[in-house]
């Protein structure tokens, strides 16, 4: 099987991907802050990954592994070097400098693309027949960012396994909460899903020897035909994340979804009719019962709510995303409506705190 060379645009979600690949023995390069460059570069980075099976949290250092990894400053790298890129930083930090240059400089090297971040990029969103995109860009932090990108090299996976970093460690080691799959569409071009399909047999192989044995580890990638099977996320980010956000604290994902579970059912099952409306299939979709199964696991509130209540000035817009498409359908929902004015006022409260 070949081995390929990966980009990683971001260090902390994707050294989750990252170490993913390299137990495969393909090699990695992380795009980060020069300080985590230095960090990663000197001691790997450490993934922390329960295991149902054994009933065991494993920990995966990076170094020794078969693959090989380093990291950088984005303005170091050389994007035709790769033969894909991943996207696993928040969709507001492309607008950064350095990271803008990145990826404008990926767009135009035409390196096909594999998004996790929860915010479908703009390019990918022009593969959706009948969407109007352009009535979409409000959604986003900086839509001129994607200007670069073209529809036929990007795709979407569903960020669909939790994880964080712990605040009182460094910042090279990620613990992940929820080992769920990567469920990636496929590309426009088979030569370039083809990649995807041999890093999927790749990491379905991938044996890991612990106290217990060897064992199979969680978090695969799963390549899907139907470009809406991504879509199953938002859901999930409707009727959790970001019903963690209150107008004067957050709360873990676990109350958004059980303190009301009819509430959240409703609105989960009006996110999965919104998309079926795009052109998703039923089985595209992830049952209700199954994702409230999965939040009663889901301790900590949303990075989307981390990130407000940190001060972030800007965070993904998911649940803008969803009210601007549910209104090119003359549909809208009170739910919807309100997280949106909630995220509204915390991020104008933000964004006017850091410029006073």
């Amino acid at each position: 099987m070949a081995k390929y060379n990966v980009l990683i645009l971001g260090a902390s979600y994707g050294s989750l991907l990252a170490t993913k690949l390299l137990l495969c023995g393909h090699s990695v390069k992380l795009a980060c802050l020069p300080s985590e460059a230095e960090l990663i570069n000197s001691e790997g980075t450490l993934v922390r990954l329960p295991v149902k099976t054994i009933g065991e949290t494993v920990e995966i250092y990076s170094n020794g592994l078969p693959g090989k990894l380093s990291a950088d400053s984005p303005d170091k790298i050389d994007p035709t070097e790769f033969d894909l890129v991943a996207l696993a930083m928040q969709e507001p930090q492309y607008r950064t400098s350095g990271a803008r240059e990145l990826l404008k400089a990926v767009g135009q090297a035409k390196v096909p693309c594999m998004s996790i971040m929860n915010m479908p990029p703009l390019p990918y969103l022009k593969r959706v027949s009948g969407l109007a995109v352009s009535e979409l860009e409000h959604c986003y932090a900086d839509s001129a960012v994607w200007d670069d990108c073209a529809p036929d090299l990007m795709t979407l996976a569903s960020p669909d396994p939790q994880a964080f970093r712990p605040p009182e460690e460094k910042p090279n080691i990620l613990q992940v909460g929820l080992p769920t799959n990567f469920k990636v569409a496929a590309f426009h071009n088979s030569a370039h899903t083809a990649i995807l399909r041999n890093l999927e047999a790749d990491i379905m192989s991938i044996r890991f020897t612990t106290s217990k044995g060897e064992v199979e580890l969680p978090v695969k990638l799963k390549v899907h035909d139907s470009i809406f099977v991504p879509f199953a996320k938002w859901p999930m980010l409707i009727s959790g994340n970001y019903r963690c956000i209150g107008d004067n604290e957050m709360r873990p994902i676990k109350e958004a979804v059980h303190s009301d579970l009819e509430t959240s059912k409703t609105i989960y099952n009006w996110v999965c009719e919104l998309c079926k409306k795009l052109g998703a299939r039923r089985d595209d979709m992830v049952p209700f019962e199954k994702y409230a199964n999965a939040a009663l696991g889901l301790l900590k509130p949303s990075s989307a709510a981390r990130g407000l209540f940190a001060g972030a000035p800007y965070i993904e817009r998911v649940d803008k995303l969803v009210q601007s498409i549910a209104a090119q359908h003359g549909l809208r929902s009170n739910v919807v409506d309100e997280i949106v004015r909630r995220v509204d006022a915390r991020s104008k409260s933000n964004r006017a705190s850091k410029s006073a």
